[in-house]
């Protein structure tokens, strides 16, 4: 009777245990919807300075990206599927003009996952829900 007792108590405690981390999980998929996934490359010194098409100044230091469709002011977290290294950014030019790119990263969003050095990475691109 008491090696029942140790076993279920036991057993109730990695229950409790691993629900708790799935739930944990669970909220963070759920603030994100997926969207796209295709390869990222990024830009900074060339545009620094200029205006983006949403009509603010482009600053490659802040974390902001260029989308071909997703509204301005969209927040999107962007995942380097190279090392799994995550950002989020918001959405205020329109781009990549290079064939088979689906985001255009500022220079530090770029740096923050990995991005930078090697130009291009294949990506996965979830919107924020609100």
């Amino acid at each position: 009777m008491i090696q029942r007792t140790i076993i279920f108590v036991l057993v109730s405690g990695f229950l409790i245990a691993g629900s708790c981390s799935v739930s944990k999980d669970k909220k963070e998929l759920a603030k994100y919807e997926f969207y796209q996934k295709g390869e990222a490359s990024w830009y900074g010194p060339g545009f620094n300075g200029k205006k983006t098409a949403s009509g603010e100044i482009f600053d490659m230091n802040k974390m902001t990206a260029a989308h071909r469709k997703l509204p301005f002011g969209t927040k999107v977290k962007v995942t380097n599927l190279n090392n799994n290294k995550s950002v989020v950014v918001r959405i205020n030019d329109r781009g990549p003009y290079k064939k088979g790119r689906i985001i255009d990263l500022s220079r530090k969003a770029a740096i923050q996952i990995g991005l930078a050095k090697s130009g291009v990475a294949p990506v996965k691109i979830e919107i924020l829900k609100k």
